[in-house]
């Protein structure tokens, strides 16, 4: 860990240690961090053989438990609560690394929760991302595992962390969320040159805007956490290129970062026409090149892949990363299942 640029606290990582080549080995000290969610937390009402489950999984968070225990508790939420989560559990202490276990989800689509999800992400990329040192690199992880309200000002298309903008407060307005046009929220500011070495004080709050505007330094840093995703999860070295448009270019192959994006590159693919709305949806493009061009698939050696982010119509960036580990054409990864 660079103790001098701690970051992103809340995500867990501490709990963690990390096996001989990086990869984050699952604790029982990780394991029992989700134990302490209210959805888990027995209440006061809660029946007898909840509050055993309960208290024997903080003692011994591997323990295994049969289907006959979750169906003996009372309560039918908790019945459910608890499926889930020793589904999860199971999952996690099947694999050797935290990794390891995200690449199956994602390539086997296992369903957990989507919230269970973006955590593995963020813990992830905290890991991935412990010797950066780059505000605006870290500012641009965050648009991985929290959804962004996206707004225009002055020129600016400006991302802003959905939930923090819409949480309801006593605080004055700031600027930024006087312009987005919300009743209340707490103060958020746009990540500068002059803030950006107050990230890591504010890194749990995520109350730093990012400025994605073509030609700054948001989608540059979108690009560079991209290249250390891909090389961390699925060792394949890349190289991304942001660029202005996409001139009369043929999509051989494309990878959407989001729903939408993957909507307008499917059109783009098929030849039909892109509307006004569509494009003007449209956040980030970029070419991605592969250090070693043996490792594409032949089918689309010596082309170019393109990625492609997109907002919804009420301007929601949703990003999927995943899809850049089920989506390019590597040749060594078409045997995964």
């Amino acid at each position: 860990m660079n103790e001098a640029h701690d970051f992103w606290l809340a995500c867990g990582h501490h709990l963690l240690d990390r096996d001989e080549g990086g990869g984050l080995l699952v604790t029982d000290a990780f394991l029992k961090a989700y134990l302490a969610r209210p959805e888990l937390t027995p209440p006061a009402d809660a029946c007898a053989v909840e509050r055993a489950l309960h208290r024997n999984l903080l003692a011994d968070p591997r323990r295994p438990v049969p289907a006959a225990e979750i169906a003996a508790l009372a309560d039918a939420d908790a019945r459910e609560n608890w499926e889930v989560m020793i589904a999860f559990r199971d999952l996690l202490a099947g694999h050797k690394t935290l990794e390891a276990a995200y690449l199956a989800i994602v390539r086997q689509s296992i369903k957990v929760p989507h919230i269970f999800l973006n955590q593995i992400v963020h813990v992830i990329l905290r890991n991935v991302l412990d010797a950066c040192t780059d505000a605006y690199v870290l500012r641009a992880a965050e648009l991985f595992f929290r959804p962004q309200k996206l707004t225009v000002h002055e020129g600016s298309l400006l991302a802003a962390d959905e939930e923090t903008i819409s949480g309801l407060g006593d605080k004055p307005l700031s600027p930024l969320v006087s312009m987005l046009g919300l009743p209340a929220a707490a103060e958020i500011d746009v990540l500068n040159d002059a803030n950006a070495p107050e990230y890591w004080q504010r890194s749990d709050r995520f109350d730093l805007a990012l400025d994605l505007t073509t030609g700054r330094r948001g989608l540059a840093a979108l690009a560079t956490l991209i290249e250390h995703w891909i090389a961390h999860l699925i060792a394949v070295k890349v190289k991304v290129e942001p660029l202005v448009e996409l001139r009369d270019a043929a999509l051989t192959w494309y990878v959407g970062l989001d729903a939408e994006a993957t909507r307008i590159g499917d059109q783009l693919w098929n030849g039909e026409s892109v509307d006004d709305a569509s494009r003007e949806s449209i956040v980030a493009l970029y070419r991605l090149e592969f250090d070693d061009p043996g490792m594409v698939s032949e089918k689309v050696r010596g082309e170019p892949v393109y990625l492609m982010a997109a907002m919804t119509a009420d301007k929601v960036l949703r990003l999927k990363p995943q899809n850049l580990v089920t989506g390019l054409p590597v040749a060594h990864l078409e045997t995964v299942s």
